[in-house]
This record gives structure tokens, sequence and C-alpha cells, in this order.
């Protein structure tokens, strides 16, 4: 029910009015009868409710006009055009742009020569092809050096892979000839003069890889040199070593297969003219798995290997340990790490020669039994940017292979290797103990730094001292770009003291003293070098060797060259 709020209002008033009336005094209001027909009932009548859609009870209707309308619409010139929205630009930096090809040539003093190319193409989305060429040489003048020092190093490499879905494959083959002489005289032999002191070495590779993907062969490589020299020297080398993959025991097991043969000859011994020939195959296996406990990563394995000497029917089975342990200290800022290992080492005419290219092409082939290596040390980071590795380790190896100069005579009748200008390779049982320590640090994205360092100490069993090995070796480097445009860096090294020895056997200089060994002189080595990128394609560049200028002996009888310096450009291309 609705009542309305004014007539409300004044029937309150009214009300009032009346009462307050009534109230006055001495007013007499009379007396009046009233005769009450029928009682008063009070009823509500039914509110009426507007409808939202009123009905029209008219008795016609009124229909709706229709109305025709057409639409003239011509154009209207206006000259205001909107713009249109863009986003914000965001800086990117540039990637570098990388090609596929490249070229160096840089010449210097000594004669130096150096120049390397090397092209790559895509034969399609998976395959490719490359090729390499480089050659370093030099045209000698070392101080008061009689005979030729000058070498040449040339090598040329063929590339054919693809990487599929689930494999990949590559396979190269290459040829490298080196050309040295042995000019490391003891004393002016005048007997030399007009003879040729020149050795060549030539290697002839191939070699293959291949990656499964999702198979218990994980990997497979096939290695194989042949190796030779100007003295009738031959090897031949073929290494296999497939890699196997799977799961025992809900443990990831890894397994190795080794394969290696080994089989070489020179034409003659050093001191007769016997012919000398050497044959070894080493098969192994060597299986391993990794464990997780209680924040310790610990790898466990073996290697096992039989050894066939083909020549002198010495065979013999070997085990070594393969254990590796980390355990996390504190985080990623410091980790304890320790172990032991072993292994069988196939020692070639090939390493060799990498290594010390004056050697006689008279040496005695014999593989390396690292008996155990165990070792310990903490590595991790000081800082984010810094970052350091601290190592000791105690070695035991039996037959070790060391450097020594060759004995000699002054007979006309020598090879020109056998005037005590050539070194040899001799084996003895040693206990090394060694520690290293390693600093690298990136100041920031422009400079990085590092520096490293091992200390060792050898324990001999048969020979007088550990031939042509250092108690000391120090190295360091810093790099750094000065701008966009250029960058440099600076390397130097320090070898400490090292021992060796040469005896001339003619008859009136076998005396006591010739048979002390001889000290080499520790030295200190400094490099550095400056480029400038003209363009993303052309860099220029100068390089430093030698900055001290010294003639230190790197080998008994062998300065090096001094100061060096050689400028150079590098430009990269696409086809």
């Amino acid at each position: 029910m609705k009542i309305n709020f004014k007539k409300k209002i004044a029937f309150v008033l009214l009300i009032t009015f009346q009462i307050s009336f009534a109230q006055k005094k001495q007013e007499n209001i009379g007396t009046e009868e009233v005769n009450v027909v029928k009682a008063y009932t009070p009823t509500i009548s039914d509110a009426f409710k507007v409808m939202e859609t009123p009905s029209i009870e008219e008795e016609g209707t009124i229909k709706k006009k229709v109305i025709k309308y057409t639409i003239f619409s011509f154009p209207v010139a206006s000259t205001f055009t909107p713009s249109k929205g863009k986003a914000e630009s965001v800086e990117k930096e540039q990637q570098p742009n990388l090609f596929k090809n490249y070229a160096t040539f840089g010449t210097g003093n000594y004669g130096i020569l150096n120049a390397e190319l090397f092209v790559n193409q895509n034969l399609n989305a998976t395959d490719y092809v490359s090729g390499m060429i480089r050659h370093l040489s030099s045209q000698g003048g070392i101080k008061n050096v009689e005979l030729s020092d000058k070498f040449y190093d040339t090598a040329v490499d063929l590339a054919y892979g693809f990487h599929r879905k689930h494999l990949s494959w590559n396979v190269d083959l290459g040829y490298q000839n080196q050309i040295y002489n042995w000019y490391g005289l003891p004393v002016d032999i005048t007997l030399l003069s007009g003879k040729n002191v020149q050795q060549s070495y030539n290697n002839l590779y191939l070699r293959s890889k291949i990656e499964f993907n999702d198979a218990v062969l994980k990997e497979a490589s096939l290695k194989f040199n042949h190796f030779s020299d100007a003295f009738g020297s031959s090897e031949n080398r073929i290494y296999a070593k497939p890699s196997f993959e799977f799961d025992i025991s809900d443990k990831a097991i890894k397994m190795n297969l080794i394969v290696d043969y080994l089989g070489g000859s020179f034409k003659k011994e050093y001191s007769n003219s016997n012919p000398m020939q050497y044959g070894f195959t080493n098969l192994g296996i060597a299986p391993s798995f990794e464990l997780h406990e209680q924040g310790w990563i610990v790898n466990i394995g073996t290697s096992l290997f039989y050894e066939l000497d083909a020549k002198n029917n010495n065979n013999q089975f070997l085990i070594y340990p393969k254990i590796n342990a980390l355990y996390h200290v504190v985080d990623d800022l410091m980790l304890f790490y320790a172990g032991a290992e072993g292994n069988l080492k196939q020692n070639t005419y090939s390493d060799f020669v990498n290594e010390n290219p004056f050697l006689s092409p008279t040496l005695n082939i014999l593989p390396t039994d690292k008996q155990y290596d165990f070792f310990a040390g903490l590595k991790g980071k000081i800082v984010n940017n810094v970052s350091y590795n601290i190592r000791g380790s105690y070695i035991n190896e039996r037959n070790k292979a060391l450097f020594k100069s060759n004995d000699y005579t002054e007979n006309s009748s020598n090879e020109s290797f056998a005037f005590g200008n050539s070194m040899q390779v001799v084996y003895d049982d040693m206990k090394t103990v060694s520690f290293y320590g390693e600093l690298k640090a990136a100041f920031s994205k422009n400079v990085t730094f590092g520096i490293n360092g091992t200390f060792s100490s050898y324990a001999n069993k048969n020979q007088e001292e550990p031939w042509n090995l250092p108690g000391i070796k120090l190295n360091s480097t810093i790099d750094f770009n000065i701008n966009k445009k250029w960058y440099a860096g600076v390397n130097v090294f320090y070898i400490g003291d090292r021992k060796d020895l040469k005896i001339n056997n003619d008859i009136v200089y076998i005396v006591a003293p010739t048979y002390v060994p001889v000290t080499l002189n520790s030295y200190f080595d400094a490099n550095a070098h400056l480029g400038f990128k003209y363009s993303d394609r052309l860099t220029a560049f100068l390089r430093t060797n030698n900055i001290t200028n010294k003639g230190y002996e790197k080998w008994l009888n062998y300065p090096v060259q001094g100061f060096q310096v050689v400028l150079g450009a590098n430009y990269k291309f696409d086809f």
C-alpha cells in the first residue's frame, strides 16, 4: 500500500491544531448528541498498477507512417591525415656478422712467413665441405749459429660432414710436411761444412667420427696416421674408439672400447747399421658409472688393457683406476675434488717430433705405463668473475719418456745428425709430486686475466736426472678490448732449470768431467699482440715474440730466435 506523504503531514498538523485548541482553558464547547447507526469497518482498496506497456482501449489503432528515404553521397575534400601508431623502439646490441671463410697473411723479420686459408661451403641444409691450407716458415738468422736454422711447416686439410636428426658424421683427410735443420752443435765441427743437416717429416692422416642420438652406441671415432721422414723411417697407427651408454638397475653405464695399433721402423740404429722395428697393439675396455650421494658426485670406473708387443713377444694384462669425486663445500664458491686415474699411453714417433723436432731417426719406441695418478684439490669462485683451481698430485709411471742429447764422435763417416746435434728418447720409472695453481679473472667484458703455475719434484729409478723436465712452469695472459676497433694482449711464461747430458765418445775426450750433467738455465719469454678491426671483414694485426730478445736454449745447444715482429692482416668473406 502506498500512502501519500504530503497528506499524512497535513493530517498530523490538523490533529495537532485541534488538540492545542481544545486545551484552551475557560472555553465551553457545548454538548451534542451523536447516534451510531453502524459500526465503522475500514477497508483497503486494491492498488492500481500502471503497466509498462499500457493497453490501448480505443477502438482503432493508429498505423505507422511508412517513410521512404535515400542517401545521396558525394566525396568531400579533406586535408586531414591521421598519424599512424608506432611502437617504442628498443636498442639492441648489433650482432657480429659471422663469416664462413677467412684468409690470414703475415710476414716479419727472420724471413717469417705466416699464411692460412680456410673455406667452408654448405651443400644443403645438413651437409658441408671445408678445406684449410696453413704455412709457417722462417729463413733463420739466429746469432752465433754456424749451420742453417730455417724451418718450414705446411699442412693441407679437407673435410666433409653432415648433421642429421639421429646422427652426425664427419671425415677429414690431411697432409703435413715439416722441414727442420739439426743446427745445435756442441762445438765448432768443420767436418759438417757442406753437409746437409736437414730433416723432413711427412704425415698423412685420415680421421672420422660419427655420433648417434637415442642409441646405445653414442659415438665412434677412427684415426689413421702414416708418418715418415727423409731417412727412411716409417710409422703407421690405427686408433678406434667406440663409446656405449646403457642402463643397468637404474644406473647409466658408460663404456669405451679401445683398439690401438702401432707399427714402425727406422732404417738404422744410432751407433750401427742394424734396422729397428717396433709394433704394439693395445686392446682396452673402460666402463664407468656415476653416483650422487649426500652432496657427492662420484664417477667410478676402471680401464683394462691387454698389451701385445709384436716384436718382443712380451704381452701383459694391465688394470688402471678411474675414480673421480666432487663435493660442493660452499655452493659454487668452493668445490673439493679428488680421484685416482691411470692409463696406458701409446708413444709414437709422430708425437715425439711434434714436441721436439730435433730428434735423430733412431728412436726406441715404447708405451708408457701410467700406473696411477692420485690427486686432490679445490676449485671455485672467489667472486662471480674470479675463479681459482688448486691441485696436488702424486704420479707413478713406468717407462716414462725423456728427451736426452745423443752422445757423439767427430768422425767424418757420421750421419749429419750424429755430431752431437740431435736428441734421443730414453725411458725411466719415475715418481712425480706436483702442485698446480690457477687463477682466472674477468675484470669486465673487455678485460680478462689468467695465471697458472706447476711445481714438480721427480724421483728417478735408473736415469741420473729427469732429463729436460723443469721443476717450475709459470704462464700468464691478459687480453683486453681497448675500444670497438682496437684490441691487444700479452702472454708471458717462465721455464725453470733443466738438466741434460752430452758426451763426446772420442778417446781423447773420455774423461770424468765429460760425464757431468749440464744445466740449462731457466728462461723468461714475453709475447704481445695488437689488432685493429678496420671492418667486420678486415683486421690488421701486429705480433711480437721474445720481446726480451734473449737467445735462450729450449734444448741443449739449440738457441731460439731473438726479438720477432710479424705484421699481417686477416680477411673474412663468404661466397
